[in-house]
């Protein structure tokens, strides 16, 4: 794909998730997506078959970006100190000062707005977001892992189940943000999971 091309999908995907994330799947139409945008009907269909194409390309464009921002910030956090506890503890501390440096509202979580309205895709999507759901608690959990290797938790847990815990975090906090028009409330969710695993794992 030529550089002109790349940039009018790149266009066509940015206008797109920001119509879904206001309006949602099914108030957004293709037809605004090529208004917003800026492109002919045939410039659309040249990048993508359909909506749920779209959607596809949206999702896997989003995944991948937050795979990229985790792992980097869990990359940082390696280089800082060698103990897992603090490994995830100094993540934590940079995920949430990210997030607080949003000017405004966080502008909303893809994955979510998708289970929300899971009744307008094919299995396809259906899968894709199932699949980044439990990548993202493959990267949390295995880090959390690492974690109860070396320090004794104050009470049973389950690894798996703390992990979606950081994401449903997240997901509320976003909600938050967006509700309260609060540019913290997100930050702040991921402090106090932040202090719970103090609280769990830190028996000094």
């Amino acid at each position: 794909m030529g550089e002109k091309a790349s940039n009018t999908k790149h266009r066509i995907m940015t206008t797109a998730e920001q119509i879904i994330l206001q309006k949602g799947f099914a108030g957004t139409s293709i037809d605004e997506v090529i208004q917003q945008s800026h492109i002919t009907k045939g410039g659309f269909f040249y990048h993508f078959k359909g909506k749920n194409d779209l959607a596809l390309g949206l999702l896997k464009r989003y995944l991948d970006a937050d795979d990229v921002f985790f792992n980097e910030l869990l990359g940082r956090a390696r280089e800082l100190t060698d103990d897992p506890l603090q490994q995830m503890l100094v993540f934590l501390k940079l995920l949430a000062e990210a997030m607080a440096e949003l000017k405004v509202h966080h502008p909303g979580c893809l994955v979510a707005a998708f289970t929300y309205e899971s009744q307008q895709f094919d299995d396809d999507v259906i899968k894709m977001i199932k699949d980044g759901t439990l990548s993202w608690r493959k990267l949390f959990s295995e880090q959390l892992r690492l974690v109860e290797e070396k320090y004794q938790p104050r009470f049973e847990t389950d690894i798996d189940d703390l992990a979606d815990m950081l994401s449903a975090c997240m997901e509320g906090g976003i909600i938050l943000s967006r509700i309260l028009k609060n540019p913290v409330a997100l930050s702040k969710q991921i402090i106090h999971y932040r202090n719970y695993l103090r609280l769990l794992y830190d028996n000094e």
